[in-house]
């Protein structure tokens, strides 16, 4: 008998002088191909257990003021969970219809319930499985008779004996995707808490800005009519009247530009919380400057590997995949089965299970895989490439959460002062109005005057509503990204 070997599988002197000691002898030849099978299977390479990689970030954020004044004792936002982030009853009842109703959710929860299934298969290979069934057959004789044989019993298929654990790290990489689908699940569940969050601020903001632009073209319509009046009198020019009109007209414009943008925010809420063009969330007590976010202290950079969700799931895949590279390279190595049965045998089948023989057989077989065209070599290839494609998704998962983890500190503190220098821009306009209103009405200033601080006034009001809205969503943007509520499970 000649053996051929893999040319892939031959890659050591001690592997090529055990083939032709297997092609050379008669005796022994099955045992001299254990061994070779043993030697050959080195050259997948050495099993390497996973070790955390380290993260690819600078060891702190970037000093800015932000970061300065972050608090050192306040709670993390990894231990922090909604309900104690977000203490508003309306904003909590909003987010406890979309965790229980959002499409995106159910798809992250399923595909959890898929990973547990997948792992249950995988379990299911490593035991043996066992069946009862009944067979027959008929040879005929020279004699012209035939020999009749029925057997019926317990019977064990091709069972497995994982000695070298290529069955277990297929579990392995299975109970890996279970927890990265589960961590998939935990980083939607806070990227939809975030995302409700964030869609009920901007439709808060749509109410104040369509409240000032209502309250803005009342005064527009009453200052149109009085200048309309003095115009109709000769007391003022057609270019003051004109003036008026243009920013009554402009007001309105502004105005129904805010109403489609509430709509457009309504109904991005409403998806969000799985009821699309379902009635609007009651906002009547709520202001933007009424709503306070606990401060969060920001930590190290390394925190956030076990603070985030969508990193825990990068790295569970990073496992998973180092898992099928074992599995990969022990199937170089012999794939021993078990095969038995036990049960009766008669030459018919009224006397089976009554004057039948009883026994039972063991056949152990032995697979040395020797020639495959390159098979398992581009398996282990191509398990190192999934590898590595997992390495990078986790390192850019670490990254992107530095990434934007520095960018809501940045924002943290800068749009305090914007804000409060918005405010002053607001009282300084509010002040520049009532002296152009005097001045205007004592006869020392044009109506231009008065109608651009007018329009001033209105445009620094807008200002203060979206600075404080981006101040808000800025803490919304920072509890996400520090991973809120991460290391909680309710």
């Amino acid at each position: 008998m000649n053996v051929v070997f893999s040319p892939a599988a031959v890659c050591s002197p001690a592997a090529r002088g055990v083939q032709r000691a297997v092609q050379s002898q008669g005796f022994g030849r099955f045992a001299l191909l254990f061994f070779a099978a043993l030697i050959t299977a080195g050259c997948a390479g050495p099993l390497v257990p996973y070790q955390r990689p380290a993260a690819p970030v600078a060891a702190q954020y970037a000093d800015t003021p932000a970061a300065k004044t972050a608090d050192p004792d306040g709670r993390p936002a990894a231990r922090l969970g909604w309900r104690n982030y977000f203490s508003d009853p309306a904003l909590q009842q909003l987010i406890e219809t979309a965790l229980a109703g959002n499409r995106d959710l159910k798809i992250a929860t399923f595909a959890v319930e898929q990973a547990i299934a997948q792992l249950g298969l995988r379990e299911a290979d490593r035991l043996p499985a066992v069946g009862v069934g009944i067979a027959g057959s008929s040879a005929p004789q020279p004699n012209g008779t035939a020999l009749r044989s029925i057997s019926s019993g317990l019977q064990l298929s091709a069972w497995e004996l994982d000695f070298f654990g290529r069955l277990a790290s297929l579990s392995d990489a299975a109970r890996a995707q279970v927890l990265a689908s589960e961590e998939s699940a935990h980083a939607a569940r806070l990227a939809l808490v975030a995302a409700v969050a964030s869609s009920w601020l901007n439709l808060i903001a749509d109410e104040e800005q369509l409240a000032l632009t209502n309250q803005t073209l009342e005064s527009r319509l009453e200052s149109l009519r009085l200048t309309r009046l003095r115009f109709d009198n000769g007391a003022a020019s057609e270019l003051d009247f004109r003036l008026a009109q243009s920013l009554t007209e402009g007001a309105r414009a502004v105005r129904a530009q805010q109403e489609r943008q509430r709509s457009l925010d309504r109904n991005a809420l409403g998806l969000l919380v799985g009821s699309p063009g379902a009635p609007p969330p009651t906002l009547a007590t709520s202001r933007l400057a009424d709503i306070t976010l606990t401060p969060l202290p920001a930590g190290l950079p390394s925190d956030l590997i076990t603070a985030r969700p969508d990193i825990r799931a990068a790295e569970q895949q990073l496992i998973a995949a180092n898992a099928n590279i074992e599995a990969a390279r022990v199937a170089f190595l012999p794939r021993i089965t078990l095969t038995g049965a036990f049960g009766s045998v008669s030459r018919d089948l009224a006397s089976l299970f009554t004057g039948g023989s009883w026994g039972f057989t063991v056949a152990p077989a032995l697979l040395q895989p020797i020639f495959s065209g390159g098979r398992y070599e581009s398996t282990v290839r191509a398990s190192q490439a999934a590898r590595d494609i997992a390495l990078a998704q986790y390192e850019r998962a670490i990254q992107t959460a530095f990434r934007e983890v520095a960018d809501a500190l940045a924002g943290r503190q800068t749009l305090v002062d914007q804000l409060n220098a918005q405010n002053g821009v607001v009282d300084a306009e509010a002040a520049r109005l009532e002296l152009a209103r005097l001045r205007y009405e004592n006869g020392i200033s044009s109506y231009l005057d008065l109608l651009d601080a007018q329009r001033s006034l209105f445009t620094a009001r807008q200002a203060v509503i979206q600075t404080r809205l981006q101040l808000l969503q800025n803490q919304v943007l920072l509890y996400r990204a520090l991973g809120g509520g991460g290391l909680e499970r309710s």
